[in-house]
């Protein structure tokens, strides 16, 4: 479309928009189960609307005219940092995501690699479960490495460290796992794995952009956490996000080192250009300030006793979830979830047939593939429709069941 020859009317234009917004997700109904990580308060959605309203202008790009955002970035770090026990000679810097923390991360690690061991940037591979988040065959895509994703184990879904020790070789650039995985919410071996790693001096990223914000307070809270942070001593970098279950608004993530000299390996610096020298720790040039601010502000405002009261409601929730789901004869849960991230399939009836059903009924719910299951990622909201997620689970299972013919829109 062009641009509009006369500017709107305002109260048109928000008509406009709200007219395009009634067909999104209704997060704000609990009808959604990714992308977005709400709380259900109202004084968090407050903290961090005005965060985000005070630095709406402002640019990260520069912290010599912006050091408040500076400041800000460098405590996100550090109390990151702190939660999944990052050594003192660590350190990290945030990202606008999952993904462009796992970039960095093989970045670093490939010229790591080519600065210690002599490894051509083009010759080197990653090896990773095929669980592990897209971001690091994206990464290797960009950065023109051989990715090696390795089947993962049936029926527990966890990475098969032999079969990716076997995979490793001298011109492996990183390992990688999950703690937990994105797609069935299960942790990886990550001890097992980090050892791999360690043993051959190569770096090794624990992925917890899912589970950084869940399993510090879990473990806390007394349940039983498997190794998986800066406490394994093959653990060379972590991803973690603030805007999943640390309930910053988009897009906030921090990606740690554990020696801080890596970071320098982050930068891409410049000066043969007239206007001195450029220099950022990411791929973005401009930095939007208003995640920074909103990390910060919530961060704060919510505390260890504020995020432990919510890590409380919030495992209950899932609980009643999960029990709910298993008490349908039809379904099953996928390996062993650790958090509030549930998978789970059928062998009795079209599963897809189930989410085709529950979308016409409103809920958001995704498509996991090999093998078919549904997945949700749980958010405190939740609490309040659990009940209703339920009843309608159980009709749409009934459903599927009595109409077996049903041709579910994505086989």
């Amino acid at each position: 479309m062009p641009l509009p020859s006369n500017g709107l009317d305002r109260d048109e234009l928000f008509n406009k928009i709200r007219e395009r917004k009634a067909n999104d997700a209704k997060w704000d109904e609990g009808k959604t189960f990714s992308l977005i990580y709400p709380t259900g308060r109202d004084d968090v959605d407050d903290v961090l609307m005005e965060a985000n309203q005070l630095y709406l202008y402002e640019n990260a790009l520069n912290p010599i005219r912006f050091p408040s955002l500076q400041q800000m970035e460098s405590d996100v770090v550090e109390m990151t940092g702190d939660l999944v026990n990052l050594p003192p000679s660590g350190g990290g810097t945030m990202s606008s995501g999952g993904s462009e923390s796992i970039l960095m991360s093989v970045l670093v690690n490939r010229d790591r690699s080519r600065r210690d061991r002599g490894i051509a940037p083009a010759a080197g591979n990653i090896v990773y479960p095929t669980s592990a988040h897209a971001a690091f065959a994206k990464a290797a895509h960009y950065l023109e490495l051989e990715a090696r994703p390795i089947p993962i184990l049936p029926g527990s879904y966890t990475a098969d460290v032999d079969a990716m020790a076997d995979a490793i070789d001298d011109q492996t650039v990183l390992v990688a796992g999950s703690a937990y995985g994105y797609p069935h919410g299960v942790m990886d071996p990550i001890e097992d794995l980090s050892n791999l790693a360690l043993e051959r001096g190569i770096g090794f990223h624990s992925d917890t952009c899912v589970g950084s914000f869940v399993l510090p307070f879990m473990e806390q809270l007394g349940y039983d956490i498997p190794p998986y942070d800066f406490r394994v001593p093959g653990v060379t970098e972590m991803s973690c996000d603030v805007h999943k279950y640390g309930y910053a608004t988009k897009g906030a993530s921090v990606i740690l080192h554990r020696e801080s000299e890596w970071i320098g390996l982050q930068y891409f610096l410049y000066n043969s250009w007239p206007s001195g020298i450029y220099g950022t720790p990411t791929v973005a040039g401009a930095r939007p300030a208003s995640p920074i601010a909103a990390a910060w502000a919530v961060m704060n405002y919510l505390g260890l006793d504020g995020y432990l009261e919510i890590m409380k409601t919030l495992l209950a929730t899932t609980k009643k979830i999960r029990e709910g789901i298993e008490s349908i004869p039809e379904l099953s849960i996928m390996g062993d979830p650790i958090g509030p991230l549930l998978t789970f399939t059928s062998t009795a009836v079209d599963i897809y047939a189930v989410c085709d059903l529950m979308d016409d009924q409103g809920w958001n719910l995704d498509r996991n593939t090999d093998p078919n299951g549904l997945h949700m990622m749980i958010s405190p909201l939740h609490e309040k429709y659990a009940d209703d997620f339920l009843l309608d689970l159980r009709a749409s299972v009934a459903n599927a069941g009595e109409s077996r013919g049903i041709e579910a829109r994505y086989n």
